[in-house]
């Protein structure tokens, strides 16, 4: 159905692509892209992701963090998503993991098996748990958190909403 892949120079047209999609929709913030929505210049946030994913290279201000795009059978970009493998002060309300999946793609089930996915590199890292931060009315993300055994650890007010925490058990 889809695979995860690390962003490579190769892929910025259709990153691009993607991100334009999600400003099409009206979406200036993609969760879980590592700030693919602030760039200008693709090739130094391919750079800055790989850099991210070791504790030798990682920005000081980060912490070390897998990003991955999710691509279909045509290898066209239908999600992203990222595992932050510690939280620093400023991610403890936003988790472990962030994704997005492109408008024209949800509601096919792209968002749980991203998931599924990188619960699975999270398990190879050494994680035991997950902990995931969602705004109460993103019912497409609460149901994806809670079919993977996400359970509510704490709640608090973010963007002027109400959102949730959830643990999820690897």
């Amino acid at each position: 159905m889809i695979k995860l892949v690390r962003p490579t120079l190769e892929m910025k047209e259709e990153a691009m692509a993607y991100r334009q999609a999600h400003f099409d929709a009206g979406e200036h913030v993609i969760s879980g892209s590592e700030l693919l929505d602030q760039t200008e210049d693709y090739a130094q946030w391919v750079q800055d992701v790989a850099a991210n994913t070791s504790p030798e290279t990682v920005n000081p201000a980060w912490v070390v963090t897998d990003t991955f795009f999710a691509v279909d059978e045509n290898d066209s970009i239908v999600g992203i998503i990222d595992l932050r493998h510690s939280l620093n002060d400023f991610l403890q309300d936003f988790g472990n993991v962030g994704y997005s999946v492109k408008p024209s793609e949800r509601r096919k089930g792209y968002a749980t098996e991203m998931f599924r996915q990188v619960r699975e590199i999270a398990r190879q890292a050494g994680m035991q748990e997950l902990h995931m931060a969602v705004h109460r009315d993103n019912e497409p993300s609460v149901k994806t958190i809670v079919n993977a055994g996400g359970v509510v650890c704490r709640s608090f007010i973010a963007e002027e909403k109400w959102a949730d925490m959830y643990r999820v058990q690897l």
